[in-house]
């Protein structure tokens, strides 16, 4: 039997205009469901959009349609996105699919009939624009804590799931199970948060004289759904009526990738609605950071939201997909802004990808006329360099690691430029070196085909594009797990190449980016300025006890666009990290990758040039050297110094 793999998105709210946020998720997703089919597996990939509630009931009324027929219209946006965004779900949910209703109701009936919901009467504050109830305590200023609009008290009787009976075992789950909520900073913060106060009971019921879109109660025909009761259970309802059915139960889910905003709802909420019903639990919850501009998160009153549509029409869906999950690690808040795409494309598509894929292209036609040559001497360094990556690439993926991912494949394309740098092919052409010319062309050739099969998930136009070109097959049929696909040396000879345009031309900077681009490096060294911090100030013990120290090790490092100082550099403390450590004049990052270095772990987050840094390495320096402090004989990772 095949392994199989579910990922699904959240379902987003029919009445929101697609944003970066929404992009992100599901451009995750995609590349997951991408990776696993390539690898062989059997995938189920689920996004859709959530069509209930007070919301989508008014902006129906406002344009003369009934609440379906808006959400009809509506739902095309997100479907036209996912078209643009090459995206490959496997179903569409929609929550007024009678089928997903049905479900609904019957999970409903289950929890009524095991004396898990009960009606009462409420009293306290409720938010329209949220559609979430909130107690006098969480309420100080009459204004709804999430969204910060005014909220109306109301008197009213609904039912309510009695959550507050599964609070203890939530929590011996989530303690037990330590990849159930990641990252390990968001199983923090809802552990936190469930053992800061008891759980109260969920008020899962809406009256229809005051809602009527929604769910109907099936023991209560005066009540409608409340819509998270009803949104989150379209994971579970679209395996019974939308997943292949030649493959058996689907459920539960492997992976529910979300924003970190609704973490309580799937962390809480989700798992104590599955506990009732004795269904088990997904195996992952991720809720990944929000994108900001210039450290504000976008709205539309600030005018700085993020038009995917926008930004695919001018810059390719690829690129795009590529810098929403290189530019910033998954799982932290990330700045976005053009100038950064488009450095990305210059640097790394264009200079690094693309340079190799051109170079290596005109050379087969200018020495071989576009045929593949055959190779005469091996060279298992670079076989065994390529075919060893999957693993690496495989297991990033297994813990959400894209970046990582993305460093592998990068370290394969650096890897082949310096190879042509090295072997000069040029000069061997030139001396009549033939065999060893033929040799190091097909090693590139060859090389590029694994880059394109490793690297489709991400980008798969361009991708699919050079595999067509070097093979004349279609790479949505390779199979990773098959010794013909992932065979070093499978590529033959003898086969013309077929001609390829170039993949990534360079962009040049509009004025106004440029303009952006000088303003933020400018403030970038203004901020570094103000947190200069004076020396000299006794301290007392109890003072430096709270500097949380441990080792950390460099798993990869990469200089920051537009500074000559600045390293972005993923470090594992026990805990994947972020640091932005201004080290640049003195280690480049290939000397950095790999070194055990001394890290403060409870800094206050900081961002750097747009980049958020986790904590900071500890370093000596005078006015003509610098060196990192280091332990002095090996110690894992996450060890504390004292």
């Amino acid at each position: 039997m095949k392994e199989k793999l579910y990922v699904t998105t959240p379902i987003y709210y029919v009445n929101d205009v697609p944003h970066i946020g929404h992009a992100y998720t599901t451009v995750a997703a995609d590349i997951l469901a991408r990776f696993n089919r390539l690898m062989g597996r059997e995938v189920f990939f689920l996004t859709g959009t959530d069509e209930h509630g007070q919301k989508v009931e008014k902006a129906s009324y406002l344009v003369g349609r009934t609440p379906k027929e808006h959400a009809d219209v509506l739902c095309e946006n997100f479907k036209n996105l996912w078209v643009g965004l090459n995206v490959t779900n496997d179903a569409f949910i929609r929550t007024t699919d009678p089928q997903h209703i049905r479900v609904v109701q019957d999970m409903l009936q289950k929890l009524y009939d095991k004396g898990e919901i009960e009606k009462r009467q409420y009293s306290g504050f409720y938010c329209t624009y949220d559609e979430r109830f909130w107690t006098d305590k969480e309420v100080p200023d009459g204004n709804c804590p999430d969204c910060g609009r005014a909220i109306d008290r109301i008197e009213e009787e609904n039912y309510f799931f009695l959550m507050s009976g599964y609070h203890d075992r939530l929590v011996r789950y989530i303690e037990d199970t330590p990849d159930f909520i990641q990252p390990q900073s968001r199983r923090n913060e809802v552990l936190g948060f469930l053992k800061s106060a008891p759980l109260g009971d969920l008020c899962i019921s809406r009256p229809k004289k005051r809602l009527s879109c929604g769910v109907p109660m099936p023991f209560d025909d005066d009540f409608v759904t409340y819509v998270w009761f009803d949104a989150l259970m379209n994971y579970y309802s679209a395996t019974l009526y939308l997943a292949p059915q030649t493959s058996g139960q689907w459920w539960p889910a492997t992976w529910h990738l979300i924003g970190k905003d609704i973490l309580t709802t799937h962390s809480v909420f989700w798992s104590t609605m599955l506990m009732a019903l004795d269904m088990p639990l997904p195996g992952h919850i991720f809720a990944h950071g929000w994108w900001t501009q210039q450290g504000k998160k976008m709205s539309k009153s600030l005018g700085n939201v993020v038009d995917p549509f926008d930004i695919i029409a001018r810059y390719g869906a690829d690129a795009f997909r590529y810098f929403l999950v290189r530019e910033v690690t998954f799982g932290l808040d990330g700045d976005f802004s053009e100038a950064a795409l488009i450095g990305r494309i210059n640097s790394d598509l264009a200079n690094d990808l693309g340079n190799l894929v051109n170079r290596t292209f005109s050379m087969l036609q200018r020495y071989f006329k576009g045929v593949i040559p055959q190779p005469k001497i091996p060279d298992e360094g670079l076989e065994n360099l390529m075919v060893g990556t999957l693993v690496i690439i495989e297991d990033s993926l297994k813990e959400l690691a894209y970046q990582k991912a993305l460093n592998a494949i990068w370290e394969l394309t650096a890897f082949l430029n310096k190879h042509i740098d090295t072997e000069k092919p040029w000069v061997l052409a030139k001396g009549g070196n033939t065999d060893r010319l033929g040799t190091v062309i097909y090693h590139c050739l060859e090389g590029l085909r694994f880059i394109g099969m490793y690297l489709y998930p991400f980008m798969p136009q361009t991708c699919g594009k050079l595999y067509g070109a070097l093979t004349q097959k279609d790479i949505r049929d390779v199979n990773l797990s098959a010794t013909e696909h992932a065979g070093w040396g499978r590529l033959g000879h003898g086969r013309t190449v077929l001609e390829l345009p170039q993949l990534f031309p360079r962009i040049e900077k509009p004025a106004e980016v440029a303009q952006a681009t000088e303003a933020v490096l400018a403030a970038a060294e203004i901020k570094s300025a103000e947190n200069v911090v004076a020396v000299g100030e006794l301290i007392g013990i109890e003072d430096f006890a709270k500097v949380k120290l441990k080792v950390g090790r460099v798993v990869s490092a990469e200089k920051v666009k537009g500074s000559s100082k600045l390293l972005r550099l993923q470090v594992d403390t026990g805990e994947m990290r972020q640091v932005v450590a201004g080290i640049g004049k003195h280690y480049s990052p290939e000397t950095i990758v790999g070194r055990s270095v001394a890290v403060v772990c409870n800094l206050k987050p900081a961002k750097l040039m747009g980049i958020e840094s986790q904590g900071m390495l500890l370093a000596a320096s005078d006015d003509t050297a610098m060196a990192l402090l280091t332990p002095d004989k090996e110690i894992a990772p996450g060890a504390t110094i004292k």
